[in-house]
């Protein structure tokens, strides 16, 4: 591989000499040390790619210089050497990050084929690092308000503990990257992190999605499916809308919560899983609970550490470091050069009540990016694309002929209602389930019923 430096740390220089030799035919820029000590200061000095490292080093020994390196650069990946270490002493090496381990006497083919495999995986790792920092970049949460300092410092509280987490808040707000974050900063950040909207699964589907099923248990059931626990098992699931949940459904989660255990539908086969559940709401549960329409004891279970996300409305004072993060992240993703807002534009998107929160405001900005044609995105930009609530309440299409019956009426104003907001959601079905506060299934049904197609 062009290019690629590897640092080698012995003290036997015909070491030195025949690896520095046999590494620059492959190719490689190779660098040597005859001791722990000049070692550590290559490291810091070079910037290798790959280490191969003596175990056996006077003054510092080998597993203290790995100790180290791994302190400082993480993922440089270490290759040990020894013709006297211990199997207890390679155990230790590996458990401390070094990622191969080779016997003296060395052969240089076997060491290139070993430093060639090494160099692989190390270049997968960074290309996983970097998919994981995209993705980080997606889920960040922007602000520096009192309002969500002390949101983000109950969240990080939260994070390295076993305890439930239920996530409160309006549509919109941003649970799912608190959710997120409680996951990323837990001792299970490298395991699943498995999201359920359970607003959106039809009621008679949700049992097989989160627990799975056997082939034939149901009509549609061609094959076995793994359901979302047994996908999150050791890592996070994160339940959504935890609210819309049917009660029978309710006694099975239940279950898993108290024992840890579930059968998929169809099987007798009892599963065990370990997995730490998140959950969310737009609802008040309690208020759910009064009417009879949610489990007074899964709400216990569930609400272990209580979290309430604030709308945008009570942090005004993060609207300019979104929407200018917004605005640059659509600049970015449509290749198009970074825009600017405008004093007076900002101005505007401060004085907005935002009753669809950080969501409407990352829509609209998106919006801007594609329509606006110039460098400035100006006051005038902004003013077309602003959505009133109340403008939205008094300008809602019901078209209703009175003269026919009631149930007719309503029906005619029922469908006016949904139609106007299929077209205001580019007819996105779970947009537009939200917007009208019904499951997506029961959305489809209404459509279905009232001769809606979509």
């Amino acid at each position: 591989m062009p290019d690629t430096h590897i640092l080698v740390i012995d003290d036997e220089k015909n070491i030195l000499t025949t690896f520095k030799q046999a590494l620059e035919l492959e190719g490689y820029k190779v660098s040597v040390a005859g001791s722990g000590e000049i070692g550590l200061e290559k490291v810091a000095d070079e910037k290798p790619d790959l280490v191969l490292l003596d175990l056996i080093l006077p003054g510092i020994d080998g597993i203290e210089v790995l100790k180290r390196i791994k302190k400082e650069n993480t993922h440089l990946p270490v290759i040990m050497m020894s013709g006297h270490g211990s199997i207890q002493q390679a155990l230790e090496a590996v458990r401390l990050g070094a990622v191969d381990f080779l016997e003296k006497p060395l052969s240089p083919d076997k060491a290139a084929i070993t430093i060639q495999n090494v160099l692989k995986l190390s270049d997968l790792d960074e290309e996983t690092r970097s998919l994981r920092d995209q993705l980080d970049e997606r889920y960040r949460i922007i602000g520096e308000s009192g309002t969500l300092i002390d949101l983000l410092d109950k969240a990080d509280r939260a994070a390295p503990t076993r305890s439930r987490v239920l996530i409160a808040g309006e549509s919109g707000t941003g649970k799912e990257l608190i959710a997120r974050r409680i996951h990323r900063l837990s001792d299970r950040a490298g395991k699943p992190f498995v999201k359920v909207n359970c607003a959106a699964i039809p009621s008679e589907l949700i049992e097989s999605e989160l627990f799975g099923h056997k082939k034939g248990s149901f009509t549609g059931a061609i094959s076995d499916r793994e359901g979302k626990f047994k996908k999150a098992d050791k890592g996070t699931i994160f339940l959504d809308e935890i609210g819309d949940m049917k009660m029978e459904m309710q006694a099975k989660l239940l279950r898993v919560l108290q024992e840890g255990e579930f059968e998929p539908v169809g099987s007798d086969k009892t599963i065990g899983v370990d997995v730490r559940v998140i959950s969310a709401t737009n609802k008040d549960l309690k208020k759910e609970i009064e009417e009879g329409n949610f489990r007074e004891d899964l709400y216990y279970r569930l609400n272990a550490f209580p979290i309430s996300v604030p709308p945008l409305r009570e942090r005004a004072g993060d609207i300019p470091m979104l929407a200018d993060h917004f605005v640059r992240f659509f600049c970015e993703e449509n290749n198009k050069k970074i825009k600017v807002l405008e004093p007076d534009a900002m101005a505007l998107l401060k004085k907005q009540p935002w009753q669809g929160n950080v969501r409407q405001l990352k829509n609209l900005c998106e919006q801007l990016v594609i329509l606006s044609n110039a460098d400035v995105i100006t006051a005038k930009d902004v003013k077309p694309l602003l959505y009133s609530e109340d403008a939205g309440r008094t300008q809602l299409p019901i078209p209703v002929d009175q003269g026919l019956p009631l149930k007719d009426m309503v029906n005619e104003a029922e469908k006016g209602i949904i139609l106007y907001y299929l077209k205001k959601n580019d007819w996105n079905m779970a947009e537009t389930a939200e917007d009208l506060r019904l499951e997506r299934s029961h959305l489809y049904k209404k459509c279905k019923s009232l001769g809606i197609e979509y």
